[in-house]
């Protein structure tokens, strides 16, 4: 447990003595807030004119204190409070810390927000500030701040976009969402982008209750006009009209499938006592140096499998094409693209943040709870992806002349 500073033991010190009541308690914080906020703004007084209050310095300076405007009620946490704002005879003073027409702090707003963030219903919101806080905010008056977000989503969701995209990751998670009545499963498409600086971006969710051509094409079309010229790597789980709609928005993008997906589904009707060895044996088929060496293992596969399974060898020899570019590049860029685990990786964390909710009454409630954890989740992208100097290195030698140095800056 952090040890409390003098400061602040001072502080409860103070309360302590002087409250005897959780009343009392909320009153003398709501006079703290304010003395803070008034020597908050005696301090940039101070700043603005150059010298402290009383002292001689001020004398013929052009510029002095001329009293206070008339007591400003603030809205603030523990309720409102009186503070006396400073004034100066020449009238260019402008307060930082509340601002000439703020008359709220904006700490019930942000609190709100990291709430509903952390995946907390308004009901729960509700209860929360009311038990906790000892404020009144209705559950509409909830959903009227979280509403004020819905310009930032539109804004984020329609933002300018990188020109070029080396690897670009494609996946769905599933949520409940009211619809004429009653709750239905829709899916949330998150498309995960690496940039040339090897950082990771959410560049967009769609929300659809089914995947199609036509879907996809309207996605990669929206990718386009926000400015995407180019997408290096398409990673995904054999979406439904993915690779069609690809080729007809990006025909020079490389479509890679999900290794791991393709093993799932490949062993989903295994049974548990040959499980171990159908594994080994597609393990020499994906893990190979080559894609040569990949192809006679997969014949092998075939000889010793494909009268007891012959769906798993018909799964990837009809996929093939999709699931054999990663054999060309070193292990670094394999790792990288090879799975989907990147998206995942993102919609297990989103999971957690929304793992509270059972169902979203609209598809804007969903747009914003999922904006709000992304803005959550993505606090931690400051890395650029492991081993990307090798990994550029290689979408030179392969790709470079499908980028400027102007992509790259």
């Amino acid at each position: 447990m952090r040890q409390l500073s003098d400061k602040e033991m001072e502080l409860v010190a103070l309360i302590s003595n002087e409250c005897t009541t959780p009343g009392d308690v909320t009153a003398r914080l709501k006079r703290l807030f304010a003395g803070v906020l008034e020597k908050m703004l005696e301090a940039e007084m101070d700043e603005h004119l150059g010298y402290e209050k009383n002292s001689v310095a001020g004398n013929n300076s052009g510029n002095s204190r001329n009293g206070y405007y008339p007591p400003k009620t603030i809205k603030s946490e523990w309720g409102e409070a009186e503070i006396s704002v400073p004034r100066d005879r020449n009238g260019t003073f402008e307060p930082k810390a509340i601002e000439k027409r703020q008359t709220r702090t904006d700490e019930v707003e942000k609190r709100v927000l990291a709430m509903y963030a952390k995946g907390m219903s308004t009901r729960d919101i509700e209860d929360h500030l009311r038990d906790i806080y000892g404020i009144d905010a209705s559950a509409s008056l909830i959903s009227r701040i979280t509403d004020k977000i819905m310009p930032e989503v539109a804004e984020w969701q329609s933002r300018p976009l990188a020109g070029v995209y080396p690897v670009v990751f494609f996946d769905g998670i599933r949520f409940k969402v009211k619809k004429d009545g009653k709750v239905i499963n829709k899916c949330v498409y998150s498309v995960l982008g690496v940039d040339m600086a090897g950082k990771k971006d959410i560049l967009g969710i769609w929300i659809s209750e089914t995947e199609s051509a036509a879907f996809w094409a309207t996605v990669f079309n929206e990718l386009k006009n926000r400015g995407v010229k180019d997408i290096l790597i398409a990673c995904h789980d054999n979406l439904s009209g993915f690779s069609k709609a690809l080729e007809t928005v990006f025909p020079k993008t490389e479509n890679q499938l999900c290794i791991i997906h393709m093993i799932r589904n490949s062993t989903k009707y295994v049974s548990y006592k040959e499980l171990k060895a159908v594994m080994a044996d597609l393990k020499e088929v994906y893990g190979a140096v080559s894609e040569e060496a990949a192809l006679y293992a997969l014949e092998e596969f075939k000889d010793k499998w494909g009268s007891k399974h012959p769906q798993i060898y018909r799964s990837w020899e009809t996929n093939w094409a999709d699931l054999s570019g990663f054999f060309k590049y070193p292990d670094e860029m394999r790792r990288l693209i090879y799975t989907t685990n990147a998206v995942e990786g993102f919609h297990r964390m989103l999971r957690k943040f929304t793992k509270t909710k059972t169902n979203y009454p609209t598809d804007d409630a969903l747009r914003k709870s999922i904006y709000l954890s992304i803005q959550e989740i993505s606090r931690k992208w400051y890395n650029p992806v492991k081993n990307w100097g090798i990994i550029f290195g290689q979408f030179t030698v392969f790709y470079g002349d499908r980028f400027t140095e102007a992509d790259i800056a």
